[in-house]
């Protein structure tokens, strides 16, 4: 088959390697007709995550159809239509019985990390009863990509993480797909006001398409106190992963506000604690637990989040290098989220 294959930093292929086989009785072996790419995966191309080995196969998002399954997999058959998680749950240890998947201890973020992931034409899932879900009859695989990672991203560390409510001031500094996501998901939480901080006009435009009030493209933290009266806001997402993004989120922050970090981050940042202690701010960090895909998808599925127009490239799947280049040059390309299908058969 023929797989994304990461061969060290800033060194990747489109190239052959075996089909995955079932390893355990819980695994399952997934055709994948859809996947995309993340952020994430061009952190590791940077070198940020060196904790992926030269010969992995990248990518942890995707739908697909069942093609095998193990003798331990109760809830999938050959056949079924499903969502491939990104995190991976045994369902069973101390951390999943929390709902703390992203810490499972025979799991977490694996696919595409520790083990071979989605950007390929097959993939085998470990855990498939607790890492795989059925797609409803006739659901978009656009949106539902969408749902493998970076809605529950922006929903569980960013509008959950930063505690947002009914009538808040939220602030997301970044417009890239994981701050978009962040901004459909607050939405279902009434804020009063969601402000986009990003110096990219064209994400912008879909920031202010999917609901936000305010964008702001240079001067953040002057732009956002003339906005709010001096006040800040009472919840900065940071949705980049690099110091100066983080670095805002701390100075726009109001007394009693939250700090949600749900950027990747390869570099240390400076954290002012000399100026957050007195003013009473939540700093909150995570690595997605996915443990809100069931509800999403069913929002999805009765129309309630516009999923599918996040994404703004489409190719097929055996073009993935063509996709990569143009999603690392995403402001020159104008692009937020590509979709790779594979030929149907």
């Amino acid at each position: 088959m023929k797989a994304l294959v990461y061969r060290g930093p800033g060194n990747r292929a489109w190239d052959e390697k075996p089909r995955p086989a079932l390893e355990k009785p819980t695994d399952a072996v997934i055709r994948i007709t859809h996947t995309t790419i993340c952020g994430t995966d061009l952190h590791i191309l940077k070198g940020d995550v060196p904790t992926v080995e030269p010969t992995r196969t990248l990518g942890h998002e995707g739908v697909g159809l069942v093609e095998e399954v193990g003798t331990g997999v109760a809830n999938f058959k050959v056949g079924d239509p499903v969502l491939i998680s990104c995190i991976t749950a045994c369902g069973h240890c101390d951390y999943c019985k929390r709902g703390m998947y992203a810490h499972c201890r025979d799991g977490g973020w694996i696919l595409g990390h520790r083990i071979d992931g989605t950007q390929a034409e097959h993939v085998r899932i470990p855990h498939a009863d607790n890492s795989l879900h059925r797609l409803p009859p006739g659901m978009d695989p656009a949106a539902a990509v969408m749902l493998s990672d970076i809605l529950p991203t922006g929903h569980e560390i960013g509008a959950l993480n930063g505690a947002v409510g009914l009538g808040d001031t939220v602030a997301i500094v970044g417009a890239g797909p994981i701050g978009l996501a962040a901004l459909l998901t607050s939405r279902f939480y009434s804020p009063a006001r969601i402000i986009m901080i990003d110096p990219d006009e064209n994400r912008l435009v879909m920031a202010r398409r999917l609901g936000a009030t305010d964008i702001i493209t240079r001067d953040p933290v002057d732009a956002v106190m003339a906005l709010t009266s001096g006040e800040g806001v009472d919840v900065a997402m940071e949705a980049v992963g690099i110091p100066e993004s983080f670095d805002v989120c701390q100075r726009i922050v109001r007394p009693g506000g939250h700090i949600a970090n749900i950027g990747v981050h390869g570099r240390s940042v400076e954290l002012h604690l000399q100026d957050l202690w007195i003013k009473n701010v939540t700093l909150r960090t995570g690595l997605v637990n996915t443990n809100t895909i069931p509800v999403l998808m069913q929002i999805l599925e009765a129309g309630g989040v516009e999923a599918a127009g996040l994404v703004t490239h489409r190719f097929p799947l055996d073009e993935m290098e063509q996709a990569y280049d143009v999603f690392s040059q995403a402001a020159r390309e104008k692009a937020i989220k590509v979709l790779l299908a594979a030929s149907s058969r």
